[in-house]
């Protein structure tokens, strides 16, 4: 009796192969949504990572393309600017190289009208002095009043000596001339004539005399005047040419100074435009790879958003077709 009491409840604890099925549908099903959460969770981080990175490059790219159009703007003025330097210092270079041409020709031209003035100066002295010698060799005749001897001779040491110890200085030839004027005179000129002997020739000879000294009067001042005037001009032609010079002077180091710094600008200038262009050619291929960057993550984003959609739907469709399958197979009734 007491063995068919166990072997009665071994049959009754014993699981029917419906149940069995139940619960391992049961824990597919569970399994299932499980593994769904699972990946759920994964892609709401992916889902906020893909957008995370599209929209950082995206940003990137924008900005990228917003800093090559600020170069290229930048590059295009550097360049407008380089060429305004090179023409403003060929420019200058030019004004200079006029300026020293012309001070070069404005100081021939008066060092020529310096050395003219002299030698006409030179000349018109040494006529006056002619002339003035004339002059007195005529009053010596005819105005002996007016007449100016020559300087006393002035003796050496030795002749001195020779004069106190009772001795006689040898003859001194007659003057031949006015010194440093290369003008000489015959003895003839040294002397004039004597006066003639009748009263009426003499005072014929004297008033022509006079007439010859009044002329030599008249050239004298007319040459004297003449000289004042050339010393004028001479004065004024010095003063315009150191003015000119120094005015020249100053608009050439002026020049100077400006090309000097123009160089220096075209040189910063130029130093920029090189880095410009070669910040441009790094944002270009910056660009590039940012591209290719989002290329890829769309690629990689866009193709697992799409099929986790589609594995959602699919996962929750195998949930349900479990539940509705357990539901039968406890005795539902899906026919209608």
């Amino acid at each position: 009796m007491r063995f068919s009491i166990l072997l009665v409840g071994a049959l009754a604890v014993q699981v029917s192969p419906v149940q069995k099925v139940i619960e391992l549908l049961d824990e597919c099903k569970a399994k299932v949504a499980k593994d769904l959460a699972a990946e759920a969770e994964v892609m709401e981080e992916y889902v906020t990572f893909c957008d995370d990175e599209l929209k950082e490059k995206g940003y990137a790219i924008e900005t990228a393309k917003r800093e090559m159009g600020d170069l290229s703007a930048t590059i295009e003025d550097s360049k407008a600017t380089v060429m305004a330097l090179t023409n403003e210092i060929a420019e200058l270079e030019g004004e200079v190289s006029d300026l020293t041409e012309a001070m070069k020709e404005a100081t021939e031209l008066r060092e020529k009208e310096h050395e003219d003035f002299v030698e006409t100066l030179a000349a018109n002295t040494a006529a006056v002095d002619l002339l003035k010698f004339a002059k007195n060799r005529l009053n010596k005749f005819y105005n002996p009043s007016q007449y100016k001897a020559p300087p006393k001779r002035e003796l050496t040491e030795e002749q001195q000596i020779t004069l106190n110890n009772g001795g006689t200085l040898a003859p001194t030839d007659a003057p031949g001339g006015i010194a440093g004027t290369g003008i000489g005179f015959t003895q003839s000129d040294a002397a004039p004539p004597p006066p003639p002997e009748a009263n009426l020739a003499y005072q014929k000879k004297g008033e022509e005399s006079s007439g010859v000294i009044r002329l030599i009067d008249m050239i004298i001042n007319d040459v004297d005047k003449e000289n004042q005037v050339m010393e004028l001009e001479e004065k004024d032609a010095q003063g315009d040419y150191e003015k000119f010079m120094k005015d020249s002077s100053d608009k050439r180091a002026e020049d100077s100074k400006s090309m000097t710094d123009k160089e220096a600008a075209l040189a910063e200038s130029e130093e920029g435009l090189v880095n410009d262009k070669e910040a441009l050619k790094n944002k270009k291929t910056d660009l590039m790879n940012t591209d290719k960057t989002l290329s890829d993550l769309h690629a990689d984003c866009d193709w697992l958003l799409k099929y986790y959609e589609a594995r959602k739907e699919a996962r929750t469709g195998e949930i349900d077709a479990m539940g509705k399958a357990k539901d039968v197979l406890n005795g539902a009734d899906y026919s209608f």
